[in-house]
């Protein structure tokens, strides 16, 4: 076999996919990127089991066909610091010896066998299609992916849920201490159908998407997800079981509405939340007429800190505590200019929206308070 290839167009796409390699694989092949030649076609691909990344890149001077694989560190590595230009890949089809000819210089190395590299498995017949754009998807997954768990007794909460239904496609995420749903009225089904994607390949298609604008087809059974788009397709093990009602969580009249500039309101709690316990993180809210205190302390090294925000609000005084680090990730998550937040008592979870949500879009965003201790 012998092709060559730009080096700038290889390292992209190797550096794409080599994303998906686990850092101790079970099956020594796994640390390898298989290689496979079909006239002016090289498809490259990476898996660790549970997820597969595939693209591919144009060749030229193509002689014969085949597969090969090689080491992806050995292969990256060298590539990353050469300038652009062709190279020339000259495989040896019975040893596998592989030498990589460039302007300055060569790489010699044995490749490896490909009938060794796992295959991955059709999808059932009862496979369902969507075809969101990249940017609902890049979204959905954006705003989401922050709130899901790290649970292992709750394996089903360690990924983002997407609820097609009739009328809309609804992203959510929650680790049982804040909770993000998001709905698109721009993808829906004839029917109902729902699968929970995990975090990995969730991370993975927020890294690749920005690179592409034209829709995605995602196709699905009980198992396993293909997400295909112009430039790669990934394979992915769905996490299985029963998601949680989410809906039933969502208090439907917190009557405490608070109307805040989100950016003055996150800067305030970053500069506040500074001056917190470490443990817990927790920050006060102390809601008046058209004013909201921030603070926070720690009595174990006598610091605090309070910053007074001018708001919109003219319910009863209320005085709530919740998780600084939790708080600050939902309102960076969020784009709008103004929010509207939703508080009910003490005891009870706060609900964010934006005073504006944008087109096609419903986004929510809940936090489960704490207990105040001073």
């Amino acid at each position: 076999m012998k092709f060559d290839v730009s080096s700038s167009a290889l390292l992209m796409r190797l550096q794409s996919i080599s994303k998906v390699i686990a850092s101790k694989n079970t099956l020594p092949i796994l640390d390898s990127i298989l290689f496979e030649l079909e006239g002016n076609n090289l498809r490259l691909t990476a898996s660790d089991v549970e997820t597969r990344l595939v693209t591919s890149v144009e060749v030229v001077n193509t002689q014969g066909n085949g597969d090969f694989a090689i080491s992806a560190k050995l292969l990256l590595e060298s590539l990353k610091k050469l300038p652009e230009q062709p190279l020339t890949f000259d495989i040896n089809d019975d040893s596998l010896e592989i030498f990589i000819y460039f302007e300055n210089g060569k790489y010699n190395f044995i490749g490896q066998k490909a009938d060794t590299y796992p295959q991955s498995k059709p999808l059932g017949e009862s496979a369902i299609t969507i075809s969101p754009s990249s940017e609902v998807l890049l979204n959905g997954i954006s705003r989401t992916l922050f709130a899901s768990a790290d649970d292992e007794l709750r394996p089903v909460m360690n990924g983002i849920y997407f609820d097609i239904q009739t009328d809309k496609l609804t992203f959510v995420a929650s680790d049982g201490h804040k909770l993000v749903r998001v709905s698109n009225d721009t993808v829906a089904l004839d029917g109902r159908a729902a699968f929970i994607l995990p975090k990995k390949p969730a991370n993975l298609l927020k890294t690749l998407l920005p690179k592409t604008s034209e829709p995605v087809k995602i196709q699905f059974d009980d198992n396993n997800a293909i997400v295909t788009t112009e430039t790669f397709e990934m394979v992915c093990r769905l996490i299985e079981g029963r998601y949680p009602n989410y809906n039933s969580v969502i208090p439907q009249d917190n009557p405490n509405k608070v109307t805040i500039e989100r950016v003055p309101f996150l800067n305030a709690l970053e500069r506040v939340s500074v001056f917190s316990n470490p443990a817990s993180s927790l920050v006060k809210l102390q809601l008046q007429n058209d004013l909201i205190v921030v603070s926070a302390q720690d009595i174990d090294f006598s610091t605090s800190a309070e910053e007074k925000i001018a708001c919109q609000y003219s319910g009863d005084e209320l005085s709530i505590g919740f998780k600084g680090t939790f708080l600050i990730g939902i309102l960076e998550n969020i784009n709008a200019d103004e929010i509207v937040f939703s508080l009910a008592d003490p005891s009870r979870p706060g609900v964010v929206v934006p005073v504006e949500n944008e087109e096609h879009e419903d986004l929510l965003m809940l936090l489960m308070p704490m207990v105040l201790n001073y």
